[in-house]
């Protein structure tokens, strides 16, 4: 009994072993397999391209969404205040009986600059951890940066970094440009907006309705206030999105 008591003891200290071994074999191999793992902050290590989608992504999209809800600006100048937004005025005019004058004529550009500048300093802040990451992990690091440019496309926005990114160990791997994108279609409704804005300035005021019958997932809401301004509130019914912007065209005196 004893020496088939120590058989059973040597022999389970044995399968031990063999099963520590195979673990870490196994986890050397898919080391190697799939070396993108990622971090326990959802950051790829060795993968540039990843690693800046995570560390951008998250501040593109919550400065689209002030953007569109403040008429296309981060820090609207002519706006009105509705329930505590700053909502710009896209077409415009302080007079009386008058038809408004565009104010943003090239809106599209216009909010593709916003984006832009308003993301620089998350944008340093995100290359300067990404050398310092790839650094720590024994690479040469060489980043010359360049121009920023933020594109509005149907259901989605592209931020793309023309930095010249050169990673060096035991190979080199250049990045020419790095492009970020957030599924965000404000594309489509910054397109509406301008068709509501073109009747504004034409014939300072806007029929709504074929929009909705056009757009079945669209919800216009139209909301007129007492200094003669228009409040638009443009909602995506699936998504939610929402682009809101006013306009004051043909306004009438108090009393008339």
């Amino acid at each position: 009994m004893n020496k088939k008591g120590g058989f059973n003891k040597s022999g389970q200290i044995t399968i031990f072993i063999i099963l520590a071994v195979i673990i870490v074999a196994g986890g050397v191999i898919l080391y190697f397999i799939f070396p993108e793992a990622t971090t326990g902050f959802g950051v790829s290590t060795n993968n540039p391209n990843l690693y800046i989608q995570n560390c951008m992504e998250d501040e593109i999209e919550n400065n689209v969404d002030i953007i569109s809800s403040q008429g296309g600006s981060m820090n609207p100048e002519n706006f009105i205040l509705y329930k505590d937004d700053k909502i710009d005025y896209l077409c415009y005019t302080s007079e009386f009986y008058v038809s408004c004058a565009m104010q943003q004529p090239l809106l599209k550009q216009h909010i593709e600059e916003e984006i832009k500048e308003s993301i620089k300093d998350e944008t340093d802040s995100c290359f300067n951890s990404l050398v310092e990451d790839f650094e720590n992990q024994g690479y040469d690091v060489n980043l010359v940066r360049g121009k920023t440019t933020a594109e509005i496309l149907p259901k989605r926005v592209e931020v793309t970094f023309e930095n010249d990114l050169t990673l060096t160990k035991e190979n080199s791997e250049r990045y020419e440009k790095i492009v970020v994108t957030v599924n965000k279609n404000i594309y489509e409704l910054m397109s509406i907006a301008n068709s509501i804005l073109n009747m504004e300035a034409r014939y300072g005021d806007s029929e709504t309705t074929i929009y909705m019958n056009y757009y079945h997932d669209l919800k216009v809401e139209k909301l007129e206030q007492n200094d003669g301004s228009t409040i638009y509130i443009l909602t995506n019914r699936d998504t939610n999105e929402k682009f809101q912007f006013a306009s004051r065209s043909v306004a009438f005196p108090p009393g008339i």
